[in-house]
């Protein structure tokens, strides 16, 4: 195929509620039932989690917001709740189906060459929640796609989700040079979250929090350009050893995140031979990364934020600028953790907010559960 495969119409949405950082380690540090070791692992967590605000769709953890139901919060005794698996199920099924239909109306809505009978396929991605007919079917029917569009929902997969995801969307088009793929990611990741002692729940409480994004993958030929990314290749790597380490069950009261302090040391370690083979096939990046200079011939880094110390661990085995994690560190800062929407607004902030220019290459990598690493290749699109 000679036309690029692209990412266009990037669009991503946070809910109304932001929950301060601080505000929010205060009331996890202040539950009568936590040790004293486990009161100072919520604030070390919470203070060195590189997040300054999160968003959520619970109203009840804004104080500013008047609450019509405490199922998670009580405002009175400070007390935090912990409801079964159906409430918060109940409550995905409410909200994420808003959250969907809203995300794929922008990226449609923000591409002057396509409207929603151009649609040939949605790929959904979630790990926070289930439902059937699921939001693949919300959109179609919201949006009037037609009914013959090819839906596929990728669930429960972590973190990396929306990394194959994108891979699926462009074997498609490779399939079909005519399709266009609506990717839709979202992710309530606070409904699952919960006071306990276990220090995998607490770093979990400090970092996960909820939001959407959505974009266009296609191969057609289109008279406007918009910020776009060819999609150039992907690349999956396994660490076993952090099998143990990272991993997402279902619980009687919610979906429980392993997520240990091994994780950060485990990517760093293991980073560059996940990387390696995506680039083989080009000479620049290649020769750059035998010679320990990638961040040279890859000028752009859409790394999943999926901590700080992961961030610092890429970074430094890398050897990549600062400013080249801005991306990935703002994302985090303002949005925490957002599974795996996070990549997704990483991407749209280095199209839109950084100095990217045509022709320049970009990295992007998520990891999940297993532990995965996936990534992919990228090209920034435009008039060079």
């Amino acid at each position: 195929m000679s036309r690029p495969i692209q990412l266009r119409s990037l669009q991503t949405i946070v809910p109304d509620i932001v929950l301060e950082q601080n505000a929010v380690r205060d009331v996890f540090a202040a539950q009568p039932e936590l040790s004293r070791l486990a009161r100072r692992l919520v604030t070390a967590s919470f203070d060195g989690s590189g997040i300054e605000t999160r968003h959520s769709v619970l109203t009840e953890l804004d104080p500013s917001q008047e609450a019509s139901s405490t199922l998670f919060y009580d405002r009175e005794s400070g007390s935090l709740l912990s409801p079964g698996t159906k409430t918060r199920n109940d409550i995905y099924i409410r909200e994420a189906d808003q959250l969907y239909i809203a995300a794929a109306r922008r990226a449609l809505d923000a591409d002057p060459d396509l409207v929603a009978s151009d649609v040939t396929h949605i790929v959904t991605v979630s790990c926070t929640g289930f439902h059937a007919p699921g939001p693949d079917y919300a959109i179609v029917r919201a949006l009037g796609l037609s009914d013959s569009v090819e839906r596929y929902h990728l669930g429960f997969m972590g973190c990396y989700a929306s990394m194959p995801a994108l891979r699926a969307a462009a074997q498609f088009c490779r399939a079909d040079p005519q399709a266009v793929v609506l990717v839709v990611s979202v992710e309530l990741c606070t409904l699952h979250l919960r006071s306990s002692d276990d220090p995998d729940q607490i770093i979990a409480a400090s970092l996960f929090s909820d939001g959407a994004a959505a974009g266009v993958v296609t191969a057609r030929e289109l008279p406007t350009p918009v910020p776009a990314f060819s999609l150039d290749r992907f690349h999956t790597a396994i660490a076993p050893e952090g099998e143990r380490d990272m991993a997402w069950t279902i619980g009687d009261s919610g979906f429980e995140m392993v997520l240990s302090t091994a994780v950060p040391k485990i990517i760093g370690e293991n980073i560059e031979a996940a990387l390696g083979p995506l680039w083989a096939e080009d000479d620049a990046p290649s020769a750059a990364f035998d010679e320990g200079r990638i961040g040279d011939a890859v000028q752009h880094w859409a790394i999943h934020p999926g901590g700080r110390s992961i961030l610092d661990h890429v970074q430094d085995r890398l050897h990549l600028s600062d400013a080249q994690l801005q991306p990935a560190r703002e994302v985090l800062r303002t949005c925490g953790n957002m599974s795996s929407a996070t990549v997704l607004f990483v991407l749209k902030h280095i199209l839109e907010e950084s100095d990217a220019r045509a022709g320049e290459r970009v990295t992007a990598m998520a990891f999940g559960p297993g532990l995965t690493a996936e990534s992919a290749l990228l090209t920034v699109l435009g008039e060079e």
